[in-house]
């Protein structure tokens, strides 16, 4: 279930061609070859940035996802409370369920009272009430409590470029 972490040694290269990435993903190779060379002093062809951006991919060094605007979906924080007497038979039924649903953006495990939390994509507020309906039959033995948040006026949804700078000392 969970992939293995990136086996990747970070050039200066890599991280810059990452920020700018960050900063706009619809750059293309031949701009950021030319950024990389003006701004970086770093002289590489297009293709040499195209192979790099290519393997950093498949290694999963970074991942890609298209997020439609939250004008067309509702979009909810959904956090599950488990019910320990249920839980070693059902966990991992209840737990693909939500993992594989086309409604779950991004799923994730945590500490606390409410060990799996998801933000999930819908068309309205009925639809939204339907699936928390169907969960509860399909998988209540497992869960003890759904606690659901509406997220409204998305004010950042994006890596800021400075960050990736502490990829460099990721190595050290």
């Amino acid at each position: 279930m969970a992939e293995s972490p990136p086996d990747w040694e970070f050039k200066d290269r890599d991280i810059v061609i990452l920020r700018e990435l960050s900063a706009n993903p619809q750059i293309s190779s031949r701009k950021l070859t030319e950024i990389l060379d003006e701004e970086y002093g770093i002289d590489v062809s297009h293709v040499t940035v195209s192979e790099s951006i290519r393997k950093m991919r498949e290694e999963g060094v970074f991942r890609e996802t298209i997020v439609p605007n939250e004008e067309y979906f509702i979009f909810g924080l959904f956090e599950f409370k488990f019910n320990p007497e249920n839980f070693e038979e059902g966990w991992r039924d209840a737990m693909e369920y939500i993992r594989d649903d086309q409604h779950t953006l991004f799923y994730f495990l945590s500490d606390g009272e409410y060990q799996w939390k998801s933000v999930m994509m819908f068309p309205d507020r009925q639809s939204e009430s339907h699936w928390i309906h169907e969960f509860y039959k399909e998988h209540g033995a497992v869960i003890e409590n759904i606690r659901n948040s509406v997220i409204h006026n998305v004010l950042k949804f994006r890596t800021d470029p400075e960050l990736l700078n502490d990829l460099s000392k990721h190595d050290e």
